[in-house]
């Protein structure tokens, strides 16, 4: 595997498993402890999180977790041994649809959340909670897996 194949595929790892671990501390320790939130209080906090996380280092990991191990991936096409290859194009395809999940189900409900500011907070949670905790868990699934693919291919 070539010096820039190499690289690529440690940042690709890198970055996936920061990814996957602020995705993953969403969902066993932040949304666990705003369930236990009045509406008012987990309406506010979510809208808050929601103007906050899409920031500089969130966006760096959001396109890393696909640009780099695509870039493993083509940069090392013909050299990639017989796991590797599998592996990050793997990877590559759970990024892929980890990030479908959040621009088709998630951001459409924080942008619903967002709008029903000064609204009843008890029904904005209702439309909310449930459903963005079930796309959230697709999405952590997917980039622990994309990670775990990485890692195979190191």
């Amino acid at each position: 595997m070539s010096a820039m194949t190499s690289l690529f595929l440690v940042l690709a790892t890198i970055v996936n498993g920061l990814y996957a671990g602020f995705m993953l501390t969403f969902l066993i320790a932040i949304m666990p402890g705003l369930a236990d939130l009045t509406d008012e209080q987990f309406t506010a906090a979510m809208r808050r999180f929601n103007e906050k996380v899409p920031g500089p280092v969130f966006l760096v990991l959001f396109l890393g977790v696909v640009a780099l191990p695509a870039a493993a991936f083509f940069t090392g096409l013909g050299e990639h041994g017989e796991a590797a290859g599998p592996a990050i194009l793997g990877a590559l395809i759970c990024g892929v649809a980890g990030h479908l999940v959040t621009v088709i189900g998630n951001i459409p409900l924080n942008n619903a959340l967002a709008a029903s500011e000064g609204g009843d907070d008890s029904a904005a949670r209702a439309a909310f909670e449930s459903r963005w905790n079930t796309l959230h868990q697709v999405r952590t699934a997917f980039a622990l897996v994309a990670c775990v693919l990485l890692a195979v291919a190191l």
